[in-house]
């Protein structure tokens, strides 16, 4: 279970949030809302352990998650608004080293995303969806509980979100825990919203 306490947090000198609170079960998804500039992102880089807060707790199974850094990095898989595709590898190269650090294939993840045609593709010849595909691909790959995706389906046509949603689907049902910022409607079925202002 992941629980946030009173969490508040600066970018730069400007204070972008407090007293944040909230808790996302086992198999629970959060989907945190808000215009520009309200500080899902911020929020999404908090939960990785790559913004430390200047108040609150952020708890894993009741224990303090940022704690010990490198324990709470190994329990999280973070996917940003920037793909973090090379251009000169293939798709199928680009996650050779998702592969190797968590579990299933290359050729799982691929095929998930219906990019098995494109395997031996540089990624610079994919298409900016075929692009955001690739890059959740490393999802199927990941053996991290906890999944931080920030806008996730942008640029994503309706057949690309409904694949996106059977692999958010897959990992709640074997226990994971997925938080998402996002400002149009995810494929996830019974995800708790939250609203920054």
């Amino acid at each position: 279970m992941l629980q946030a306490e009173g969490l508040a947090a600066f970018r730069g000198e400007r204070l972008v949030f407090r007293d944040l609170s909230f808790t996302v079960p086992t198999g629970g998804a959060l989907v945190l809302l808000g215009a520009n500039g309200s500080g899902k992102s911020t929020l999404l880089r908090l939960l990785a352990g790559l913004v430390r807060p200047i108040a609150g707790r952020l708890l894993w199974g009741g224990e303090d998650a940022l704690s010990d850094l490198p324990a709470h990095a190994a329990r999280v898989t973070y996917v940003g608004h920037l793909d973090a595709v090379k251009p000169g590898l293939t798709a199928a190269e680009n996650l050779a080293f998702a592969a190797r650090m968590g579990q299933g294939s290359v050729d799982d993840a691929l095929d998930a995303m219906n990019l098995a045609d494109l395997a031996e593709v540089p990624a610079r010849y994919l298409s900016a969806g075929q692009k955001r595909r690739l890059a959740l691909a490393r999802l199927v790959l990941s053996a991290a509980p906890l999944w931080l995706l920030d806008e996730p389906t942008v640029g994503l046509d309706t057949a690309s979100q409904a694949l996106v949603g059977a692999v958010l689907s897959a990992h709640r049902t074997r226990g994971g825990i997925v938080v998402a910022a996002t400002h149009v409607p995810l494929p996830m079925q019974q995800a708790e919203e939250f609203r920054l202002q």
